[in-house]
Formats: structure tokens, C-alpha cells, sequence
């Protein structure tokens, strides 16, 4: 039997990403492309270099599963998703031990409960504001004129933090301008502004609770001062998978297959 494809792509708010495997779950492709203002043109520009990127053409996609605030403009999948699901199915894939995913995104930042199988069992989602996600931290590095990797670094983890009380980006970005005025070191700045995001995923936590093993996904997740501090909350490891970005367009590649071959059985039986 010839050997067949499937394809996830996520359109983020930030960024547009998609998974390429084969039927037997191999990935032979992942890409990461800034979403921009169109998530259609985005989609079509990451997954054409995707293909590329595996040496293959359309007509090698047997299915395609769109997840992803922007899943809807994604006009070639053949299924549509949410990334909860996705990301729980992503997770499992990588850490099959995985009983609990934390994402924190581009502009929303949840927890998710999954069964043996990756699939959702409950969540807790903070999509209100930006507080707590990867914009978040991307508007502060700004207002730092820290670059992201500079943000990330695992700063004075055990040392001062300054104190920063708003769970508003906008209030919050005041409460750095303040502190900056005050000649605040800004390593405790960095710490303070961590710390107020692991507070915000440990209050998610703690209202649906942990099972299994933790895995962190999203490009926060590539924050080694984030998760430093995050494990110490927890009390425990996280799992980090090496492209923290694509978990829910692997998510999506592999939803894609279960849904081929179930449509394949039932056309057969």
C-alpha cells in the first residue's frame, strides 16, 4: 500500500502552524509562519512550505484537520476542530503518560484534562484579556527593549520579584512603566511579570486539578524562566516537547487520520 498523508493546521492569533505525518504517525514536516492580518493567506503560505519542506504536493494529503482561532478560513481542510482537542491529542502523541496539557498561546492560555487516549476530558480557559500569554509577554519585552530570548532567560528565579498585581496587559504594562521610573532592577521586573503568569495558569490548575503527567505546549513554553518557576509551583516536571509551537497542528494531522480511515471502515462495512 502506497503511503498516505495527513496534515493539521493551526491558525493562531501569532502564528500559523502545520504538521505533516504519514499513516503510521512519522512527521515529515512542521512549519511555523506569522499569522499576519489574513489567516487564510497564512494558512495556504505555511502549508505549501510545509509541502516543501516533506517533498510533497496537495494531492499527496489524504486529510486535513483546521484547528485554531482561524480554523474557519482554512478552505482546503477536509475537517475542522477545536485546538483544545488538538493540543490534548498533540500531547498524548508526544508524552503518552500526558493526563494534563497546559497551552499558553499567543492570546489565550488554558488547561486541559485528557483521558488515556488524549482526548478532552475537561479544561479551564482564560480568554478574556492577554494577560498570561505569549503577547502578553511580547508587549512587556517592548516596553523592557528586552528581546524574547533576553525575556526568557532564567533570571534571578530565586531572587527579588517585583510586584506585579494587574491581570490586565494594559494595567500591567503601567505597573512596569512605574516600576522602570522607580529604577527597578529589571531582572526583577522579568521575575515579577513571570510570576504573575504562573499565578494566572495556577489558578486554572487548581480549579480542574492535575492528573498524569504535565505537558507544556505553545511557544511560551520555550520561557526556561517561565517553566522554572512553573514547575516550582507545581511541585513537579513538565514535559517540553522539542516544538512546543506545532503540538496542535500534530494534533490536528492525527485527528485527520483517525477521521480518514473511520470514514474508510464505515464506507466499507
Amino acid at each position: 500500500m502506497h503511503n498516505l498523508y495527513f496534515a493539521g493546521v493551526d491558525v493562531g492569533s501569532l502564528s500559523t502552524d502545520v504538521c505533516i505525518i504519514d499513516q503510521s504517525g512519522k512527521v515529515f514536516s512542521e512549519m511555523v509562519m506569522p499569522t499576519g492580518v489574513n489567516g487564510s493567506e497564512a494558512a495556504e503560505r505555511a502549508f505549501d512550505a510545509s509541502l516543501k519542506q516533506a517533498d510533497l504536493t496537495r494531492t499527496d494529503i489524504s486529510a486535513i484537520t483546521a484547528t485554531g482561532y482561524g480554523r474557519a478560513s482554512v478552505a482546503f481542510a477536509t475537517g475542522k476542530t477545536t485546538e483544545i482537542s488538538c493540543h490534548g491529542v498533540g500531547a498524548h502523541q508526544l508524552f503518552p503518560k500526558t493526563g494534563t496539557v497546559i497551552d499558553i498561546g499567543g492570546q489565550d492560555s488554558k488547561v486541559i484534562q485528557v483521558d488515556t487516549h488524549g482526548r478532552m476530558l475537561d479544561f479551564a480557559m482564560n480568554d478574556k484579556c492577554a494577560a498570561g500569554t505569549g503577547r502578553f509577554l511580547e508587549v512587556m519585552a517592548n516596553r523592557l527593549e528586552l528581546d524574547l530570548d533576553e525575556l526568557s532567560n532564567p533570571l534571578n528565579i530565586k531572587g527579588e520579584s517585583a510586584p506585579i498585581s494587574s491581570t490586565c496587559t494594559v494595567f500591567a504594562e503601567s505597573e512596569v512603566i512605574s516600576l522602570l521610573a522607580k529604577n527597578t532592577p529589571r531582572e526583577e521586573i522579568v521575575h515579577g511579570l513571570q510570576r504573575s503568569i504562573v499565578n494566572r495558569i495556577w489558578g486554572m490548575v487548581t480549579s480542574i486539578g492535575i492528573q498524569g503527567e504535565v505537558t507544556l505546549t505553545g511557544g511560551v513554553a520555550h520561557n526556561r524562566g517561565l517553566v522554572a518557576l512553573l514547575e516550582a509551583k507545581l511541585g513537579l516536571s513538565l514535559n517540553i516537547p522539542d516544538n512546543p509551537q506545532t503540538v496542535g497542528a500534530l494534533g490536528g494531522a492525527h485527528i485527520a487520520c483517525r477521521a480518514y480511515h473511520s470514514t474508510l471502515e464505515s464506507s466499507t462495512t
